[in-house]
């Protein structure tokens, strides 16, 4: 190949000089092939980091799309025009509801005695803060029948506080992982495959990483506490009681609770779940990807803008839509909180059940 090369500069050299080309159209034609690679040589290294990028996972802009405040919000009319999936928003809910279980209905001496056993008192977690993982799946039938209020409400909290704050851990550890990705400049395939997946969960086609931040966040524990207290009568509804329905969420397909007073012609039930913490989660969910609690979550984003905790009476103000009776609910919601002290246990922490979540506490 060298020799013909050769042969073939030797015939390109005579035929220059045969035409008796003159020095000035020689360095033009010169010139012209050195302009050529300089620009072509960026474009084939660009073009090769493409591959490798490609290759290895895919570039991460996020930085770059989360450089705004809250005062500088992106325009969502995008977004609302896209069509979400219910059953992507509801897998996970789907998936914990139809786990068999052979769990029992305890009543609520037996419940009683197992929060002595394992030393589990309100008082004692209103001075430490700390929660015992104590989790169980179906309220007490006799938990109407406790004629003493105060103990009838500590009894209801002690069962659902541990599902609320592992639903908040649950989160919280997804926060960590979103904020992880966030700080880098490129993200692996399987980083992307699990913000994809966050992304159908959340509510969030556009795949927007500055909404899914601002929806991938925490319910206020006191705030929780008391909309399942309203929502059930503090255990004894008929919902909570037959459908594990902490927070009297509607649905109008599926399974469900028809409302006694409501009329034929009205199509929708209450959610029936087959246990406690599907009802707990599917509340989280509502409230993080829901259009009516828009500004539930725009207020949520901007104290933790300012670096201040979630509170639940100002969150509180936002939840006007959860019932038909609006501001009059959030009255309602704040009178709970306050009357009974809910607002201790909103850094209240759950011991850890495994390695994963020790890095909460």
């Amino acid at each position: 190949m060298k020799k013909t090369f050769k042969k073939t500069n030797i015939k390109v050299v005579r035929l220059l000089k045969d035409n008796n080309l003159q020095t000035i159209p020689r360095i033009l034609l010169s010139s012209l092939v050195v302009i050529l690679f300089f620009y072509s040589f960026p474009i084939i290294i660009n073009f090769t980091n493409n591959k490798i990028i490609t290759k290895d996972g895919f570039q991460n802009n996020s930085k770059a799309i989360l450089a705004y405040t809250l005062n500088n919000q992106p325009s969502n009319s995008n977004q609302d025009k896209l069509k979400l999936n219910e059953d992507d928003l509801l897998i996970d809910i789907y998936s914990l509801n139809d786990q068999e279980t052979d769990t029992v209905r305890l009543d609520a001496s037996t419940i009683k005695q197992l929060f002595e056993d394992t030393n589990y008192k309100l008082d004692d977690v209103r001075k430490t803060k700390l929660v015992k993982p104590v989790a169980l799946s179906l309220l007490p039938a006799e938990i109407k029948m406790i004629e003493n209020s105060k103990k009838r409400k500590d009894l209801f909290i002690q069962i659902i506080l541990p599902l609320i704050l592992e639903e908040n851990n649950n989160i919280k550890l997804d926060r960590m992982r979103l904020f992880a990705i966030i700080n880098k400049s490129n993200n692996s395939g399987l980083e992307r495959k699990w913000l994809n997946k966050k992304y159908k969960q959340y509510g969030v086609p556009s795949k927007d990483l500055s909404e899914l931040k601002i929806r991938m966040d925490e319910i206020p524990v006191s705030l929780a506490i008391a909309q399942a207290a309203k929502e059930t009568g503090w255990g004894t509804s008929r919902f909570a009681q037959q459908g594990n329905a902490l927070f009297g969420q509607w649905t109008w397909s599926g399974e469900g609770l028809k409302p006694k007073e409501a009329d034929k012609d009205q199509g929708h039930k209450v959610m029936r779940f087959n246990v406690l913490q599907a009802s707990v989660r599917a509340y989280q969910r509502n409230l993080n990807t829901h259009s009516s609690y828009k500004d539930f979550r725009l207020a949520r984003a901007e104290l933790r803008d300012l670096g201040k905790s979630l509170d639940s009476i100002t969150l509180s103000k936002y939840l006007d839509k959860y019932a038909e009776t609006g501001d009059q609910y959030v009255e309602v919601l704040k009178k709970i909180i306050k009357q009974n002290n809910l607002k201790d246990f909103d850094d209240a922490k759950l011991l850890p059940s495994s390695k994963e979540l020790e890095s909460l506490i």
